[in-house]
């Protein structure tokens, strides 16, 4: 089996490989199905699993808990979930309702505790002190080994953070947000943060200042590197994502995406392995969420995760060169 690279979160002993595998598509309706998958995954080193409370309607996180009993496996997988998402036009950023998503997760995945418990929004109105002293009170009942935030901004972390060590208590131990060689020009949907492109710099050298890990989801641009898109999607975005045309079909993308395919080409790699490769080659260190929905598709991911590129390949790609040391481009 490949070695996968990996990376540490504080609060979870166990190494996590830098690919996590999106369960968005596991559910108990094909169990046996995402059986398939999720055995592929951890028989190929990838030991982490991205859930949510609202995923399937819990539906997701049931097929997670029942493959978990099955194989026997629980203490392998590092499991990370979400909750308190916007439900019915309402906020759910509170201590209450974190309380009760975590326990509606807990039952679905048959498991006392996950490792990893992330908000899956933010409400900005709501103060940070009661969330982190329910985190805090979690973490010491076993139910949650780390806490993070999913789309919260750095300013919003800092407070949350701050309020934690004022007072010594544990604060967030991650990040979630999308962060990739794709450029996100709009909105995936209101209020999406991404760390990508120029816009991103200063939130990109916060994280390295804070050394927060940032798990990076959309990091594929939501199937712009899948080695299907193409600039007529741009008119006509055929079976591509919607939110993804939005956000990432624009023509500096495109760009990228040309010169991904020249690189693609010159190394035997296919397109999502030299973007993989990008984003596993950036001084950030971020985890990617992967949405693989079978074995080739996670084949692809593991070799695109041992992919590394140089600086001057990284720049190129990324628009902020022009030349290419390696290449007679």
């Amino acid at each position: 089996m490949t070695t996968l690279p990996t990376g540490r979160i504080v609060g979870i002993a166990q190494p996590i490989s830098r690919a996590v595998l999106g369960t968005m598509i596991v559910n108990t309706d094909r169990q046996a199905e995402s059986d398939a998958l999720l055995d592929d995954a951890l028989a190929r080193g990838i030991n982490a699993l991205d859930c949510a409370h609202i995923y399937g309607g819990g539906a997701s996180e049931a097929g997670v808990g029942a493959w978990m009993k099955a194989r026997g496996n629980r203490e392998r997988v590092v499991i990370l979930t979400k909750g308190s998402h916007p439900y019915d036009g309402k906020q759910r950023v509170t201590p209450e309702c974190m309380q009760a998503d975590l326990a509606d997760s807990l039952k679905r995945l048959q498991t006392g505790y996950v490792d990893g418990w992330m908000f899956h929004r933010d409400d900005p109105k709501v103060p940070v002190g009661p969330l982190v002293e329910t985190a805090n009170a979690l973490i010491k009942q076993g139910k949650v080994r780390s806490f993070g935030a999913s789309n919260w901004s750095t300013k919003r972390i800092g407070e949350y953070n701050d309020y934690a060590r004022d007072r010594g208590l544990v604060g967030f131990s991650a990040s979630s947000v999308n962060f990739g060689l794709a450029e996100q020009f709009k909105e995936m949907w209101d209020g999406c943060i991404s760390l990508a492109g120029v816009q991103g710099e200063r939130d990109r050298a916060w994280y390295a200042q804070q050394g927060i890990p940032v798990f990076a989801f959309s990091s594929m641009g939501r199937g712009f590197f899948s080695g299907r898109a193409k600039r007529a999607h741009m008119q006509d975005r055929g079976d591509m994502d919607e939110a993804g045309v939005r956000a990432f079909f624009h023509e500096p993308n495109f760009k990228r995406l040309d010169r991904v395919e020249i690189l693609a080409k010159e190394k035997g790699l296919s397109v999502p392995q030299i973007a993989l490769g990008w984003l596993m080659s950036h001084p950030l260190g971020a985890f990617a969420l992967v949405g693989a929905a079978n074995r080739a598709e996670i084949e692809d991911t593991v070799k695109g995760l041992n992919v590394r590129l140089t600086p001057e390949e990284c720049a190129w790609l990324d628009l902020r060169s022009e030349s290419c040391a390696k290449s007679a481009r």
